[in-house]
């Protein structure tokens, strides 16, 4: 299997669903703007989307994977069956009981996360309503989560990297015409929640037939505990709930933070974060697809050799991209949130209230695709003590940190404390993985940054010099004047960030790497 063209088919898809969701926040944006409506909907959406991100698919896949690739080689498709079948019957169940106390404690956790003082009686009712409705989209995501987990597994990545994109078309779909129709507006996103989570588990299920994987959900969830793969599974899991979700859950304190900065700060904070993710999911999330059951395959041949060259290839492929994705959000903040979302309610004020925590997320995107990157490490030699100690240490970083940046930049210093945190857990990560020779560098690391170094200050400064020729808010008018003259300047900074590394010696051919 060739990796990097496999990485690319991944980030294709993955491209494609951040395009998509990059359409949906726009026509968000252009319906409902920041206030205190679209703060409530952040608010409820962010519950059941940190649960998932802790339980269904970050501490999830980390421990399930690796297990069921050494049961999958030890014992072929047919003894892979009666796990999968019983990890499933325990996932849904889980994940049903969870849903239904999230939904009888929705008032408390709104009152804990939201500062409901500081919002009005009817933002806050509309907070708890939203979260109710949309509490069951993680058990689909369970399934989701478990579906995608088998089929990277048998080396089937398209699928899985497609799927999100059905919940951006949900949102488009409910934004531009069922959003009218209703009494309040904003309830439409929380049913195109629920709908797009249906839709993402329905393209899974011919996919998973097709390769004899279509998980059996029991009626009998206590017999299913008794299977040792989960047994297995559980004593990994419970630990890499902290782990994986160390950003998730100051993403969440954060949103409590900034709930209690002025209305449209919560706001403020998503739309950032929604463009942070475009880079970190067609790179990070992309890797560590890839990389884990890669990883976990040569941890079980016992190949040491292979399994360093794979972390090698990854840490290279995250530095040339990462590197240049960073600076280009720093330099091009506000012109990318003016040409995506300065449109019908989005104001002035909105474009600057998103691209200064954009900004501060810029300094740590290296850091978030490297954890992202490195923790599979861990996970595929079934570690989980390591990440755990690292992750509830930067934890309580990122809140030290918070006291310290959040009086000098507001919500932009809620974004840096993210960015940081990422840093740390990374160096911290990275320093673990040499102390114990578990990777070894392969020679030509610091030509490597050198070159590297010289092709992004040249691309910095172009996207720079390009930004200030335009006045990207009084561009409102002519949108598609606007989008053609950011595109172009990203075309061109790319190209020359590219050109400059082809100069110095770089080659495509280098980066090719094969997979077993």
């Amino acid at each position: 299997m060739n990796l990097l063209k496999t990485l690319a088919a991944i980030s294709s898809m993955t491209m494609l669903s951040r395009v998509t969701g990059l359409l949906r926040e726009s026509l968000f944006a252009r319906a409902f703007g920041a206030s205190e409506f679209t703060d409530a909907f952040n608010v409820a959406f962010r519950i059941p989307n940190l649960l998932r991100r802790m339980f269904a698919e970050g501490a999830f896949a980390q421990a399930f994977v690796p297990i069921l690739a050494d049961v999958k080689t030890q014992h072929g498709d047919e003894g892979t069956r009666p796990l999968v079948d019983s990890v499933a019957t325990v996932l849904i169940w889980s994940t049903l009981l969870i849903t239904i106390a999230g939904i009888i404690a929705t008032p408390l956790l709104i009152m804990w996360i939201m500062d409901t003082s500081k919002q009005t009686a009817q933002a806050g009712e509309a907070a708890i309503f939203m979260t109710r409705v949309m509490f069951p989209y993680i058990i689909c995501m369970a399934f989701v989560s478990l579906a995608s987990g088998i089929l990277n597994t048998w080396r089937q990545f398209k699928i899985p990297a497609f799927t999100p994109v059905l919940l951006n078309i949900s949102f488009i779909l409910a934004s531009l015409f069922l959003a009218e129709r209703l009494e309040q507006p904003i309830y439409a996103m929380a049913i195109a929640v629920v709908v797009g989570g249906l839709l993402q588990v329905g393209i899974q299920i011919p996919s998973l037939m097709k390769i004899g994987m279509l998980p059996r959900i029991s009626l009998n969830p206590i017999g299913a505990l008794r299977d040792p793969g989960v047994h297995r599974m559980l004593k990994k899991m419970g630990p890499a709930v902290f782990a994986v979700s160390a950003a998730q859950i100051s993403l969440l304190v954060n949103t409590g933070i900034a709930s209690r900065l002025g209305a449209g700060s919560v706001s403020a904070l998503t739309y950032a974060d929604r463009l942070m993710e475009f880079p970190t999911a067609m790179l990070g999330v992309a890797l560590g697809t890839i990389l884990l059951p890669s990883l976990a395959k040569a941890n079980t041949e016992g190949d040491t050799t292979e399994y360093s060259a794979l972390l090698n290839w990854g840490l290279r492929l995250t530095f040339l991209l990462a590197l240049p994705a960073s600076v280009g959000l720093a330099a091009l903040a506000e012109p990318m949130i003016a040409t995506l979302f300065h449109y019908g309610a989005f104001n002035v004020k909105a474009i600057h209230a998103a691209a200064m925590p954009l900004m501060a997320y810029s300094a740590g995107l290296v850091g978030i695709i490297l954890v992202k990157t490195l923790t599979p490490a861990f996970y595929a030699r079934q570690d989980v003590r390591t990440p755990v100690r690292i992750a509830i240490g930067v934890l309580v970083a990122v809140q030290l940190m918070n006291l310290l940046f959040v009086p000098l930049l507001g919500v932009a210093g809620l974004a840096l404390s993210i960015g940081m945190g990422a840093c740390l857990n990374a160096a911290v990560l990275y320093t673990m993985l040499r102390k114990r020779g578990i990777y070894v560098p392969q020679p030509g690391w610091l030509m490597f940054f050198a070159k590297l170094v010289i092709a992004v200050t040249v691309m910095g400064l172009i996207a720079y010099y390009c930004k200030i020729q335009f006045d990207w808010a009084g561009l409102q008018a002519r949108p598609w004047l606007r989008a053609g003259a950011l595109f172009a300047i990203v075309a061109g900074s790319g190209m020359a960030y590219f050109v400059v590394l082809f100069g110095l010696g770089f080659r495509f051919r280098d980066f090719k790497r094969s997979g077993r």
